[in-house]
Order: C-alpha cells, then structure tokens, then sequence
C-alpha cells in the first residue's frame, strides 16, 4: 500500500516562492517515477513535472519549465518541487502522484 501526503502549499504574492514537499510510504517509493500534477478551479488535471527514481532524468510543463524544479531524496521518501516566480495562474491544488496512487493534495494560492 503506498500513502502520499502533500505539504508546504499556501498563500504567497506573484513573483514570490514555494517549496512543496510528497512524502511517501510503502516499499516501492524509492524506485518509482514521482509525479506533480495540478488542478485550477474549473479546470481538468494538468501535469507540471515528474522525476526518475534516481532523480537524474526530469520533465517539466512548458508553463512551468524554467521556474520549478523537481527533486528527490530517496534517504527521507521525500520528493520536492521548488516553485519560484509565482504567477496567479500557478494557483490550483497540488497533487504528487505515483502509479495510480494520488495524494490528497496541497493548496497554492498566488495572489496578484
């Protein structure tokens, strides 16, 4: 069984800078691809970025690419996504994702 809990969202101003943070359980956490997706209100899922087990391959979404990063520390179960440069169009509910397995999510809210 694998758990995966969001943290770190919150309310920051345009321009400014949050970490987020996917902590897993279950054995399989440390050799999986760990992905973020996003939901806006009224909108569908959108993939922002995902990582390789190892952590040496990353993709990320046009609209986020160049100021998001994506990592990884195996040790902790822990994947991260550091986003700077905020824009209100980043705000949306944060969700890290491994197999079929989906957290439960964390809020960003970017104000203008």
């Amino acid at each position: 069984q694998v758990q995966l809990v969001e943290s770190g969202g919150g309310l920051v101003q345009a321009g400014g800078s949050l970490r987020l943070s996917c902590l897993g359980s279950g054995p399989t956490f440390s050799g999986k691809i760990i992905h973020w997706f996003r939901q806006a209100p009224g909108k569908e899922y959108e993939f922002v970025a995902d990582i390789s087990w190892n952590g040496l391959s990353t993709h990320y979404s046009d609209s986020v690419q160049g100021r998001f990063s994506i990592s990884r520390d195996n040790t902790k179960n822990t994947v991260y996504l550091q986003m700077n440069s905020l824009k209100p169009e980043d705000t949306a509910v944060y969700h890290c994702v491994l197999d079929k397995y989906w957290g439960q999510g964390t809020q960003v809210t970017v104000s203008s």
